[in-house]
């Protein structure tokens, strides 16, 4: 065993390797990514390890592993789940023989993601077991526990780690060798693993039963704790646990209670926690889950309880909380006088909130402007997805008009289409996108006749969670050497009749080819060809001739790269942050930008 201070998406993922798991597959997204990128610095016989396409292919190439007596595991962030729930649903009915952890990665805020979705309400819809992690410490040790949970009960289990949990620090002990589980492999038997409606029907009368054993088991598990005997009590749970501790550590006058297994939930441990309280707070991010539970269990029980929350508005109904959140809601709860901090933990002045832009030289930038140069005057959608490329919504480009799911652009732009034919209708995508979600959308525009230019932003990576590969890269996890999927290819395949690439960074070129795709009816494609900025070396500098520079500004006020500023009326380039992609200098009418 050796120490090492790690992020908690490393502690899981070293919990899972000292749990011996055999299989890990999942899709990219933070909060969830360094969770497979860690296991994958560990190889060894016996474990295998990959970046799945998307979370419905990591689940189910998961779950043969599971079948096979295997112990997999899933990871994803909450709106992958989303993606997954396909096979998990009936996973939950099938069952698994091995051991499946699932781990979904909230995002209270949110700040990476679409929804604030609460994973502990997609485990109770799927009757499946759920572990809430407070710290990655903690994180360590539930993901093995849960491992066992689901062997014990063969049943997927979810982990839930959120946001701060999986990107704070501590230090683990975790063994120096990781050796994978034996497993017996699969054995064949069609009324086990071939789900029908009789055996759905059986398998749910079982896991109701099931789920009732379960909570009785959590009432005794060791992540459900209470400290204090006042009638006033805080509940807690996840990371608001450890703000409410935090707190709490000076105030003997509270019960702190703490619930780490929220479903099935460890009724007899809470009518214990909660003997002789009159009034409970409970204090967690997301949905009132908790909140929920209780006012239920002690309805049933008929006890006397005031329960306090989300729902009678003593805790904020949505985004994640803090430490400070911790002071203000449990400190207003017990009747202290809590003052309004205006600074960090130092004293220092709190920095003002920078709101997020595309990179210094991204080009993403060259792709969005070229499509809106092209298209001024005219009458267009524009229609976004997940990603980098997300931020193209920001002004002065203002071009992404929708953004709703990854791949949806595809499939909106065909929508838009039929509702307006008359309108160029455009979607976004990158390169990993269209292969996680966005081929399945080309495909009904090209089988419904829909007029539509799809522009794939190819940067070689998936860049927003952290330049993981993709089929399009020629690289695995595993380091094998493999073919790199040709997106031309695929799309020609599908019938798109006109495919074109282009570097976006050579404006005019990129310019001309959406303006042909625009007088051409069907499906067009344009594959906007150019790598990510923050994995390739710059290509030089540009700088601002100040004699030559008429203060116009056209360069600030077009595009918006940050490496661009106004200095005595005249633009002025930031060295520091350029990368010579050259954008500026091609669209200044006076010829004012060039190479250093």
């Amino acid at each position: 065993m050796s120490k090492q201070y790690v992020m908690g998406n490393g502690a899981i993922a070293l919990g899972a390797l000292s749990a011996g798991v055999n299989l890990v597959a999942g899709y990219p997204g933070t909060p969830s990514s360094e969770i497979i990128e860690t296991i994958a610095k560990y190889p060894h016989e016996g474990m295998y390890v990959e970046w799945s396409v998307n979370e419905k292919a990591a689940m189910e190439v998961a779950a043969a592993a599971a079948y096979s007596g295997a112990r997999a595991m899933v990871t994803m962030k909450q709106v992958g789940l989303n993606v997954a729930s396909d096979p998990l649903m009936s996973l939950a009915y099938v069952g698994v023989k091995g051991g499946m952890v699932v781990v979904s990665a909230d995002d209270p805020g949110p700040i990476s993601s679409q929804t604030e979705q609460d994973t502990r309400r997609f485990a109770e819809f799927a009757r499946i077991p759920v572990f809430d992690p407070s710290s990655p410490e903690e994180a360590f040790e539930m993901v093995q526990d849960a491992f066992d949970c689901s062997k014990k009960y063969q049943t997927p289990v979810i982990l839930r780690p959120t946001t701060r949990v999986d990107h704070a620090y501590a230090s683990i002990d975790a063994p120096d060798v990781f050796e994978a589980k034996e497993y017996e492999g699969f054995v064949k038997d069609s009324k086990k693993w071939v789900i029908f409606p009789r055996l759905s029907f059986q398998n749910h009368a079982m896991i109701e039963k099931r789920n009732v054993k379960i909570g009785e088991e959590f009432s005794s598990s060791r992540y459900n704790t209470v400290a204090g005997s006042s009638e006033k009590a805080v509940v807690a749970t996840g990371v608001s646990y450890a703000y409410a501790a935090e707190f709490l550590k000076d105030c003997p006058d509270v019960r702190l209670i703490k619930v780490g297994t929220p479903y099935p939930l460890p009724e007899s441990f809470l009518l214990r926690a909660l003997e002789g309280v009159s009034e409970v707070l409970c204090f967690e991010e997301l949905s009132p889950y908790i909140e929920e539970s209780i006012l239920k269990l002690i309805g049933k029980h008929h006890s006397k309880i005031n329960v306090r929350g989300k729902l009678t508005g003593d805790v904020p109904p949505s985004g994640e909380n803090d430490a400070d959140s911790a002071r203000r809601i449990i400190g207003s709860f017990l009747g202290l006088e809590i003052s309004e901090r205006g600074a960090d933990l130092l004293g220092a002045p709190l920095p003002p909130v920078r709101p997020p832009v595309l990179c210094a030289g991204c080009p993403h930038r060259a792709s969005f402007y070229a499509v809106k140069k092209a298209m001024k005057g005219k009458k267009a959608y524009f229609c976004g997805d997940i990603g980098c490329y997300t931020l193209g919504n920001a002004m002065p480009l203002d071009m992404v008009d929708t953004c709703l799911c990854m791949g949806a652009g595809v499939t909106m732009a065909q929508g838009f289409y039929h509702m307006d034919p008359d309108a160029t209708a455009f979607s976004f995508i990158g390169d990993s996108t269209f292969f996680a979600s966005g081929v399945t959308g080309v495909v009904n525009a090209v089988y419904n006749a829909a007029d539509i230019i799809l522009c794939i932003l190819d940067n070689s990576t998936t860049a927003m969670t952290g330049h993981q590969p993709h089929p399009g890269t020629g690289r695995n996890l595993m380091a094998t050497p493999v073919e790199k999927v040709s997106i031309e290819k695929i799309l020609t395949a599908i019938g798109v009749k006109k495919v074109m690439t282009v570097d976006p960074l050579d404006l005019d070129a990129a310019v001309a080819a959406v303006r042909e795709c625009a007088e051409i009816k069907g499906v067009k494609v344009i594959i906007f060809k150019s790598p990510c900025v923050a994995i390739t070396k710059p290509t030089g500098k540009m700088r601002v001739d100040t004699e030559k520079c008429i203060g116009c500004l056209r360069c600030i006020r077009e595009i918006g790269c940050p490496a661009l500023s106004v200095k005595d009326g005249k633009a002025v380039i930031d060295e520091n942050l350029c990368t010579g992609c050259g954008l500026c200098a091609q669209l200044c009418a006076v010829k004012a930008i060039g190479g250093v």
